[in-house]
């Protein structure tokens, strides 16, 4: 798969669970709604990151920690991308592991927020797909 349709492919997943996210959330599932949220923004970094590092394949950016730690360093810090995105990345993220992997759960308010923000990190990507 060339960059370009992958980027695309990264972008499309994000948007179906950017949906299966507010589905979630309606539905009253708040974990599932945060990972599916954070899920949104993981695989929106990953199209971002191929964006702007031609020399990377898809599968160069798989790991968690990878891709955030890359998204900061080729993205944030470059000023490609403004600060807050990625701190709603860093919150989704710890969101998503006391979702997915502590005996609490999220409040309704908070997965309420992150999956807005996801959202809304979402179409910042995509906008920086079509410039």
């Amino acid at each position: 798969m060339k960059a370009h349709d992958t980027i695309g492919h990264l972008l499309r997943k994000a948007t179906r669970a950017n949906l299966s996210a507010q589905l979630l959330l309606e539905a009253g599932d708040v974990d599932g709604a945060c990972s599916r949220a954070y899920y949104a923004m993981f695989d929106a970094a990953r199209a971002a990151l191929l964006m702007v590092d031609e020399a990377a394949s898809a599968g160069s950016y798989k790991t968690h920690a990878g891709v955030l730690g890359r998204f900061s360093e080729q993205l944030v810090k470059t000023g490609r991308v403004p600060v807050e995105l990625g701190r709603t990345l860093r919150r989704a993220e710890t969101a998503r592991v006391l979702a997915d992997y502590r005996e609490a759960s999220v409040d309704e308010p908070d997965a309420a927020r992150i999956v807005e923000e996801a959202r809304d990190f979402v179409m910042k990507i995509k906008a920086l797909d079509a410039a």
